[in-house]
């Protein structure tokens, strides 16, 4: 059980700051970006789910209880992964479970069940829409940051550093977050606007 009496320690004043395995690193460190943009992308992911109760159309949308569930669901996963990442390879707690590919393969099976109910792409669609849509578009990119960054650690820490069951849930969460704005913009009427190349554009003109 974690217990927070303090927020404010004044031990990272210096420009350092401790893993979770007491380790101290500078607060430029790879591993320290990695479950920053983690944290980030999780507090991105709550101004969606504050969106769901003020979006234009919410009477329209019979469902924002499942997306919103699923969304709460990530939210805790992502803190286990960030958990995680806070640590050194080796030096993770022993009562600590770890996501592994259900959690994964769960993403996939829900992506599949929305993009049924969707019109396959024809081109790609600009990042807007609605609030909790053009949200998560903005998380979507965080998550490949992300992911990036899990990857830039391995390849500075070794294959060790990073569980391939990490990079694989930061990869699938981008889609994840991609194909449920696409699954809500559909359930509230929207219309998703797609990117017109320079070309067609300066025709059209």
């Amino acid at each position: 059980m974690v217990r927070i009496t303090r927020v404010h320690t004044g031990t990272g004043d210096g420009g350092e700051t401790s893993l979770l395995d007491g380790k101290k690193v500078g607060k430029e460190s790879p591993r320290v970006e990695l479950y920053g943009t983690i944290d980030e992308l999780n507090s991105q992911i709550g101004v969606v789910r504050m969106e769901f109760e003020r979006m234009p159309g919410v009477t329209r949308f019979h469902r924002p209880g499942e997306a919103d569930e699923a969304l709460y669901r990530v939210q805790q996963e992502l803190f286990d992964i960030g958990g995680e990442c806070a640590c050194s390879p080796g030096k993770l707690p022993e009562q600590m479970v770890l996501v592994g590919m259900d959690e994964c393969d769960r993403l996939v099976e829900e992506m599949d069940d929305w993009i049924k109910e969707l019109e396959p792409l024809k081109s790609f669609i600009l990042p807007m829409g609605s609030a909790p849509v053009a949200f998560l578009h903005v998380a979507r990119t965080v998550a490949r940051r992300a992911e990036r960054e899990a990857c830039h650690l391995r390849s500075v820490e070794g294959d060790g550093s990073v569980r391939d069951e990490i990079i694989c849930y930061l990869n699938r969460i981008s889609d994840w977050l991609f194909v449920m704005g696409r699954w809500i913009a559909k359930n509230t009427g929207e219309e998703e606007v797609l990117w017109t190349p320079l070309g067609k554009r300066n025709m059209e003109s």
